[in-house]
């Protein structure tokens, strides 16, 4: 395969994952948004919503104060940031426009209906009249997305191009809404956490970030008890079974890293394999003991390191 088609259908889904995680977190912070709570809190969220993104500088730019019709206009329908759902969907639209000839017609369809429709929602107020509708309308074709591609594509190396960069995309995001949710609501917690520790006050918190990432009923199913921020944290972290899970999302990366290999790739396949190893054997304790942020930190730091190996090994070079 070409290494700029390669290059094409790993950002593509890269694009399609981003948009969704975006919808995600922004969907989180609305609805917590709506329980009762101080401003400061209030604002901490929709502050943390641009941490996560790395977008409190660029936001600053443009706006003075940090609210909720703010920080979702800038995450939702702002063309000048490259990290709005506007500008994902629109990037995945043209990434596959631009490999046309390699998608089947059903997953071109699907892509670029998604982004005409979105258009058309905006246009039309959607947004503003109901938030959380299109948030999930979001969600929805992004999961219709990768249906398609799984249940029409050639199993080839086209398709696991896609899916390197969905699951590469996916434990970034995990990895980032996890760190700062997390130091935003657990603070010294961890450490000190008993059985019958966690705060009534927070559960609805925590319960609206395991949503966040379709968790909630797998955490009932898995631990049956009250939700604490460590299982919430192994749940997410070290769980293979769970879809999301930073676990999940690097043992599909090296799957399909092996089905693509070439002889200049054997590097990036190793850190890979190790990343996903220290996931495998690691221990919730271990990782909270040791300080959870810096685990987080050093993970994206390594996921990052991945994503450059894979550009250098197969895609057109940045």
């Amino acid at each position: 395969m070409l290494s700029r088609t390669a290059d094409h259908l790993f950002w593509m889904s890269r694009y399609m994952e981003r948009a969704e995680n975006t919808a995600r977190m922004l969907d989180v912070n609305y609805q917590t948004s709506l329980l009762p709570q101080s401003a400061d809190r209030a604002e901490q969220g929709w502050a943390g919503v641009l941490g996560i993104s790395e977008l409190t500088q660029a936001f600053h730019k443009q706006h003075r104060s940090v609210d909720a019709k703010s920080v979702m206009h800038f995450m939702v329908r702002d063309a000048t940031n490259p990290s709005s759902i506007v500008s994902c969907l629109g990037a995945a639209r043209e990434n596959a426009r631009a490999v046309r000839g390699t998608l089947t017609t059903e997953l071109w369809e699907t892509t670029n209906a998604t982004w005409l429709e979105f258009n058309r929602m905006l246009r039309d107020g959607a947004f503003e009249r109901d938030p959380a509708s299109v948030f999930e309308w979001v969600k929805f074709r992004s999961h219709l997305s990768r249906g398609v591609a799984v249940g029409t594509m050639l199993q080839d190396e086209a398709l696991h191009f896609i899916r390197i960069g969905t699951f590469l995309e996916r434990a970034d995001n995990t990895a980032r809404l996890l760190d700062v949710k997390f130091h935003a609501l657990a603070g010294d917690y961890f450490g000190t956490w008993g059985e019958n520790d966690a705060p009534e006050v927070d559960f609805y918190h925590w319960s609206a970030i395991l949503r966040s990432v379709s968790g909630f009923e797998i955490y009932r199913k898995v631990y049956r008890n009250v939700i604490r921020p460590d299982k919430v944290a192994e749940l997410l972290i070290l769980r293979p079974d769970m879809p999301r899970s930073l676990a999940a999302c690097m043992n599909e990366t090296v799957t399909n890293l092996a089905l693509v290999a070439n002889e200049h790739s054997g590097e990036t396949e190793r850190r890979a394999g190790r990343l996903r190893s220290d996931l495998q054997f690691g221990r919730i304790d271990e990782i909270l003991s040791t300080g959870l942020h810096a685990f987080l930190t050093q993970f994206l730091d390594r996921v990052n390191d991945i994503g450059a190996g894979i550009s250098r090994d197969f895609l057109v070079p940045a």
